[in-house]
């Protein structure tokens, strides 16, 4: 399975882009959202982290491989979740995806089904299958992509999401878990590396700040 993809942005359609690698061009389906965000970046190189299936009808014989593409393994790791609601699938779930992960999660989270009805495709009863099925595992997708990390990225999303995995395994809430990163990131005053570096980072400050 290929899980990433890198080339340079050629033409980006409603819901499909298609990128040039080396010899040849590669259609990859998008979200609404990526697609706003990649509009400006025609011409340029970028990298999709990338989820493969199947379309089509099996007992017919016509089964045709499809590519989706991701901004960064957070998305993608929400995009799963959200395709595991019953009577989701792939294709609804790439049409709903018209906000920030971010936003969709905290909605979840905060079992707001009206936002959820809002997006294309969900509607009211949809809306709260997915509050169901996922309120519980949504806490850390509202924390990683909606806050502002720093502008050159020094500090990976993945460093972020371990850390906070770490924090709830060492006790803290998931609001807890979100306060102490927070704090850490937004000080703006270092790149954390590893894990071990951000939570002694944390613990640093909750220790003076006791």
């Amino acid at each position: 399975m290929i899980t990433k993809i890198s080339g340079k942005l050629v033409a980006l359609a409603q819901d499909e882009l298609t990128l040039a690698i080396d010899s040849y061009e590669r259609e990859v389906l998008i979200s609404e959202f990526t697609r706003r965000s990649l509009q400006h970046r025609l011409g340029e190189t970028i990298s999709l982290h990338t989820i493969e299936y199947l379309e089509g009808n099996p007992m017919q014989g016509r089964m045709t491989p499809r590519m989706i593409g991701f901004l960064n393994v957070v998305e993608r790791e929400f995009f799963d979740l959200f395709c595991s609601v019953d009577g989701v699938g792939v294709k609804k779930a790439l049409r709903a995806m018209v906000r920030p992960v971010s936003e969709v999660a905290s909605a979840i989270e905060e079992q707001d089904a009206k936002v959820l009805a809002s997006l294309p495709g969900i509607g009211p009863a949809m809306a709260e299958r997915v509050i169901a099925k996922l309120r519980r595992k949504v806490p850390k997708f509202a924390l990683l992509v909606g806050r502002d990390l720093p502008a050159d990225g020094d500090t990976k999303r993945d460093v972020v999401a371990e850390t906070f995995e770490a924090l709830r395994m060492l006790g803290h809430s998931d609001a807890d878990a979100r306060r102490l990163i927070d704090t850490a990131i937004g000080s703006g005053k270092k790149k954390y590396n590893d894990v071990n570096d951000l939570i002694q980072a944390i613990y640093d400050k909750s220790a003076k700040g006791s």
